[in-house]
């Protein structure tokens, strides 16, 4: 099976094999678009070139869409290795900001131990994971998944 594309309400991404394939996809795309009166946004219209040599730019109306090296679909960084190192670095980066908002949560004395470990899964592990059904996941990622939930952990219990 070939994936063609990925659709989600109003954020598309064409997949293709060759450099005229999506052109043409995208041609096509514009013109639909166009007889429903619908504009696609060519500021917003990214190319992201995956183990390909070839360089012609990709057009809509004349008009060259920008080449770029990842780019966020639905939450979630693609980028041209294929991995998700980059998406799982921004999780973290979210996850992190989130835990530290709620810095006087894991403060208090008069919340318990097992209602901070309930705030720090629904409020913080949620954020982390977020699209991980989609990572390929290596023991790297792994690794720092849950090195980034222990050390959460023993700042939250006061383990040093």
């Amino acid at each position: 099976m070939q994936l063609d594309d990925l659709d989600f309400a109003d954020d598309l991404a064409l997949l293709s094999q060759t450099q005229q394939q999506m052109q043409e996809k995208t041609n096509s795309v514009a013109a639909a678009s166009a007889a429903v009166g619908l504009n696609i946004h060519k500021g917003k219209s990214k190319v992201l070139r995956y183990n390909t040599a070839c360089t012609n730019p990709i057009t809509i109306d004349g008009e060259d869409l920008e080449d770029v090296k990842s780019f966020t679909y639905l939450g979630s960084i693609i980028d041209e290795h294929g991995g998700s190192d980059a998406d799982v670095k921004a999780r973290i980066g979210k996850a992190r900001a989130a835990y530290l908002q709620l810095r006087n949560i894991w403060n208090s004395k008069h919340l318990s131990t097992n209602t901070k470990v309930r705030i720090f899964n629904a409020n913080v592990k949620t954020v982390l994971l977020y699209g991980a059904e989609t990572w390929r996941t290596t023991k790297a990622i792994i690794q720092k998944i849950q090195v980034f939930i222990n050390n959460c952990l023993r700042k939250m219990l006061q383990i040093r």
